[in-house]
């Protein structure tokens, strides 16, 4: 994720915080510090700290469960509104996703089942608000605010624990991809009611509808995205007419294409047309800023980018451009040379053309086969 670092890393699962999680504490000790002084801010900060501590653990609770399914994690990001884990794929079998996403709230459940044992801690509700729990006991806000935690995350909305436990339910009785159908409009439903109940005076509500409800669409796309890959392969949807760099030009010889082309990417192959690496609009851009338009393609391509035979499963694609965060996957043939590319943007058109011509009752213009493919070189 954009503007995340990393802190440090767990059995694999790097532990990244948003730069904007910083902002949160940095602000929430300047609001406590003017209203009660540095003591009360510092009792915030601390607070704040411990329960996004809670927070990771919850995640991992995620992590843990989805091993035990053969499903790694990346990392899990700390951000404002919470964490995220970033699975590798969600499991789809119902049972699977329901033990994965209640392990999450059961991890919050445990923490403060702890804390009462070992503290004596107790369920305190006098206070809603953190900036004013000046002075209660540390662990008892810790045991309320797991508990409000675990509740708040089984609200049946994506991307709450609760939608996923939804859409697994309803998948013993559908296909999974209408069962997230179904689950997302469940969830942006809620969020407009949050929405409304936030506009009576709580903003921080509205924020949260609004982030609900384009989760629950971006969930909806993203199922309908898996489904859409499977049983194609990387021939139907690779991009075939491109213009390509050789490994002596140079980052003028890029920028002339750029303008010429409505490419946002060009392939750098060698006399054999095998791969060598890739060049963005970006690199080209700081490239020319930073050194010059002589400066020559090799110095600032994206080496090592993963290629995949014109067979291979698009979900392999898919995958690939998820796992190594690159801007394209080559297809090549058995000899290695290159065939064409796959990206993000141009697998999303294909998959919105499919769904127009589905929708209007007329096929969608084909993917381009590995026979025709073949068939023109």
């Amino acid at each position: 994720m954009a503007w995340s670092f990393k802190l440090f890393e767990v059995g694999g699962t790097s532990i990244r915080v948003h730069f904007t999680f910083l902002l949160l504490l940095v602000w929430l000790g300047t609001v406590f510090w003017l209203q009660a002084g540095p003591v009360a801010a510092l009792d915030g900060i601390v607070f704040v700290t411990l329960l996004f501590a809670c927070v990771v653990l919850h995640e991992f609770g995620h992590v843990v469960a989805a091993r035990h399914y053969g499903i790694k994690t990346r990392d899990i990001t700390l951000l404002p509104i919470g964490g995220l884990a970033a699975l590798d794929r969600m499991p789809e079998k119902p049972g699977q996703e329901v033990v994965v996403a209640l392990a999450g709230p059961a991890v919050n459940v445990a923490i403060a089942g702890v804390l009462m044992l070992l503290f004596g801690a107790k369920v305190d509700l006098t206070v809603p608000q953190i900036s004013s729990q000046f002075g209660a006991d540390l662990a008892s806000r810790l045991v309320t605010v797991n508990l409000a935690l675990a509740i708040f995350n089984l609200i049946p909305a994506f991307p709450m624990d609760g939608g996923r436990v939804l859409r697994a339910l309803l998948g013993f009785a559908m296909s999974y991809q209408a069962a997230t159908r179904v689950a997302a409009r469940v969830g942006q439903a809620l969020a407009i009611v949050f929405g409304f109940l936030g506009l009576l005076g709580n903003p921080f509500l509205v924020l949260i509808a609004i982030f609900i409800f384009l989760a629950a669409g971006a969930e909806a796309y993203s199922a309908n995205m898996r489904d859409f890959v499977r049983g194609r392969h990387a021939g139907d949807v690779m991009i075939t007419e491109f213009e390509s760099l050789e490994p002596n030009s140079d980052i003028d010889h890029a920028a002339d294409l750029l303008l010429k082309t409505t490419q946002q990417e060009f392939p750098v192959v060698d006399g054999a047309r095998r791969l060598r690496g890739l060049l963005t609009r970006q690199s080209i851009i700081e490239a020319l800023a930073a050194s010059g338009g002589k400066t020559p393609v090799l110095n600032v391509m994206k080496r090592d980018v993963p290629e995949r035979p014109i067979n291979a499963p698009l979900e392999a694609v898919v995958k690939l451009l998820q796992e190594k965060a690159a801007p394209a996957v080559g297809i090549v043939d058995a000899d290695k040379r290159l065939l064409g590319y796959v990206t993000w943007e141009n697998m999303a058109e294909f998959f919105m053309l499919r769904a127009a011509g589905m929708q209007s009752g007329r096929p969608a213009a084909p993917g381009r086969s590995s026979q025709d493919v073949d068939a023109l070189r």
